[in-house]
């Protein structure tokens, strides 16, 4: 049994099994439809359990999916619906009782406390599909899709964020440039850097980032320019304000003609005035394709989990 929480916690030669395996399997899916389950079905009887704290559109429908075509079957229960430490349960109990009943829980949560304590009492896989300082399963789905379109490790490519650096969405881009080594520029405003406990972490693992305050110096060469929300899920902040904080780093025609010219822009939605119509409707936008990638790669991440990867 193994949990998928952060990236920085799961070894380089497990995240490549997981990316190998996913390239596999979407390509044997060629003739089947989205609901056929794989010819193996690896995970037939099995059952997952999913709660969402959060609003979600792809994490749910993508993790719905892709059980489904391993053959097992997912139930989703909502928060409001469980005790959660409240009305005499302790949270500790709830854990104790999704494990006697589920193979494994997927949970997007609001509260990294939250899954901390879940890990502590399952007996059974536990997922992140979201949390206030991780997004795992979205990023190494990204990861997937840059090497499908790239055609070659993504190593030996050089990564753009341009945006917020401190949400969960770059923060397990951080993760996945240290644990797999490719370069990462990061343009965002100065107050709103990457936090410095995880710069450290980056720098004494030898990760290759370099941060920069001006969204054209951060995309110049860069192969893959990346943007998200400015006011994200989590944010407890003056909206207004930090929007206006942002109005220089929106990733427009002008910044992409900075990147290579072959690069590719990557949002894992939904979006927002981060990123201009022309950028994000444009032939350099593979924000669908990205989208999708999220079954095949989080299918890879149920079978890690149950150490059923081949």
């Amino acid at each position: 049994m193994k949990n998928f929480i952060n990236l920085k916690d799961i070894s380089v030669k497990d995240l490549r099994k997981i990316l190998d395996d996913a390239k596999q399997r979407k390509s044997k899916r060629r003739k089947l439809s989205t609901l056929e389950a794989d010819k193996d079905k690896p995970l037939k009887g099995k059952l997952f359990i999913q709660m969402y704290e959060k609003e979600s559109s792809r994490t749910r429908l993508s993790f719905h999916i892709a059980i489904r075509q391993l053959g097992a079957r997912s139930i989703t229960v909502k928060s409001e619906e469980l005790h959660l430490g409240k009305g005499g349960e302790s949270l500790a109990d709830t854990a104790k009782i999704l494990s006697t009943y589920g193979d494994g829980f997927m949970l997007r949560t609001d509260s990294d406390k939250k899954i901390n304590e879940f890990k502590k009492h399952m007996t059974v896989p536990i997922i992140n599909g979201l949390s206030p300082s991780s997004h795992p399963t979205q990023i190494l789905s990204d990861v997937f899709t840059i090497e499908e379109i790239k055609k070659k490790p993504i190593s030996k490519l050089q990564i753009c964020w341009i945006g917020d650096g401190n949400n969960n969405v770059i923060n397990s881009l951080i993760e996945a440039s240290v644990k797999l080594s490719f370069k990462l520029n990061i343009g965002c405003p100065r107050k709103y850097e990457p936090k410095k406990i995880l710069l450290n972490w980056a720098k004494k693992n030898k990760g290759k980032i370099q941060i920069f305050n001006y969204s054209i110096k951060a995309a110049a060469g860069s192969d893959v320019v990346f943007t998200d929300k400015v006011i994200s899920m989590n944010d407890k902040v003056n909206k207004f304000k930090k929007l206006k904080d942002f109005k220089k780093f929106k990733v427009n025609s002008k910044v992409m003609k900075f990147a290579k010219r072959d690069a590719i822009f990557l949002h894992c939605l939904p979006r927002g005035d981060e990123v201009s119509d022309d950028v994000f409707l444009g032939k350099q936008s593979k924000v669908w394709q990205q989208a999708l990638n999220r079954v095949h790669v989080q299918k890879s991440i149920l079978l890690y989990c149950l150490n059923k990867l081949r």
